[in-house]
Order: C-alpha cells, then structure tokens, then sequence
C-alpha cells in the first residue's frame, strides 16, 4: 500500500465516522480487542491438541490457528477440528476454555489504551456492550479482570443468539438491548468473523490488528484499520467526531 493510498484511507475513516454524529455508543468485542488473549487461546489448544495427538502430535501454528479458531464460535471449532464427532469436539473446546480461564486469571493484560478510549466514552456519556463469541464465563471474567464489570450496560453472548458471529444478530441484540441507533454507533473488533458481523449489521467497524493479519482483515471491510487505542488515526476520527457534535448542536 502506498503512503498516499494509506492516507485516503485514513481520511475515509475520519469522514465515515463523523457521519456517525452525534454518537450514541460504542460496541465492543472481547477478545483481542479488550484484551490480548489470542495467545492465550493458541496455547491452550495447541498444549491440548497436542496432548490428543491431533495432526499426527505436530503443534498447530499460529496461521492454522488464525484460520480454523479465531473470533469463532465454538461450535463452528468443534466441526472444524472434530468433523465426524461433533460432541467429542464440544466437550474438547469446553474442557480448553476451562484451560484458558486458569491461564487467564494469571496472564491477561488490557490492549494499550484502553482505558483512554474507556474515559474518552464515559466522559461523553455513550452507552456501551460487550459482544461476544466467548462463553459467558469467558467473557465476565476477561470483563472483570479488566475492572470494565461496571463500564458495559450489556454483554451480549454469541450462545444467547440464535447467530453467532460472523451473522449480525449479535450486534443488532446489542442495538436493542441499548436502545441506539446503527446510524449512531461504531464497533471494535479484531478478527474476521467479527469484523463481517458488524458491518453485516450495518455499521463502521473500527478494526484492531492485534494479532491477525491486516490483509485478511481487510477483507472483512472495516471501516478503519487501528494497531491499538493509542493509535493516532482513531483519535484523529474521534477529534472529528467530536467537532462534528459540536457544529450539530443548536446554539442558545
């Protein structure tokens, strides 16, 4: 991508977001984009796929990781990894959150800025949700080790959806349950699946690359491609946002 492309882009951004005046919430994705616990997913299965002698005991890589398990349900991993036992796979996946909870409460750490970006919504008043292909016992738990318990007016679970990611329902649930507006309201996100979902459900998606490669994430269309909370190109488009408010507002 060249330097001039890179900044239409970015100016695309800015415009698309702004458009989003006045804004009324924001939607967040769990993991990997509250916090990075990709690593910690790619451990606990490649350490238990291992153990089962899964592709003949050789280590799953981070590519076949990122491909097969990223951002999905658990369900769609099971038929993935376990296609002729789809019961032996629920239990597998239930047995590694179990993994990933244990490795989490040691180990979990907050995307760089996050809590700029949590002050920046809270001091404007936003509404927000979590949402979320994780189980729920995941997704509080990530939530509650980042002290975000009392920051979401809802969680919403892939498993209480008749759709999980990468269909829309979970995120239109979300619009619901906040009782917002697509036309006033962003997502983050950081896999595929999540990114699809929420532009399938009609509104700019504020992409991470946390650990997933930018071209496949590209692919999904989100609206802005950010490396953290820290990134420049998000303040940029929140600043515009901002102003945008601001002219929108009736003077006294």
């Amino acid at each position: 991508m060249t330097v001039s492309s890179a900044e239409n882009i970015v100016d695309d951004a800015t415009f698309s977001l702004s458009r989003l005046a006045p804004l009324e919430a924001i939607l967040f994705d769990v993991d990997g984009t509250l916090c990075d616990s990709d690593p910690l997913h790619h451990y606990a299965f490649r350490e238990m796929l291992q153990e089962i002698n899964f592709n003949d005991g050789v280590p799953i890589t981070e590519e076949f990781f990122v491909q097969n398990i990223a951002g999905k349900h658990n369900e769609d991993i099971a038929l993935s990894l376990f296609p002729d036992d789809l019961q032996r796979g629920l239990k597998f996946t239930e047995d590694k959150e179990a993994m990933f909870r244990r490795l989490a409460s040691e180990q979990l750490k907050p995307i760089n800025g996050l809590y700029k970006l949590k002050k920046w919504v809270e001091d404007r008043g936003l509404k927000r949700a979590a949402v979320t292909n994780a189980p729920r016992a995941n997704a509080e738990l990530m939530i509650s080790l980042l002290g975000l318990s009392d920051f979401f007016h809802a969680v919403i679970i892939g498993d209480d959806c008749q759709h999980a990611k990468p269909h829309p329902e979970p995120y239109l649930k979300a619009l619901e349950v906040l009782n917002v507006s697509k036309d006033h309201t962003f997502v983050c996100e950081d896999s595929v699946s999540g990114i699809k979902a929420g532009v399938a459900a009609g509104m700019p998606v504020v992409g991470l690359t946390t650990r997933n490669p930018e071209h496949l994430l590209l692919e999904a269309k989100p609206t802005l491609l950010i490396k953290d909370y820290e990134d420049p190109k998000l303040w940029t488009a929140l600043e515009e946002l901002d102003k945008q408010a601001a002219a929108a507002k009736p003077t006294a």
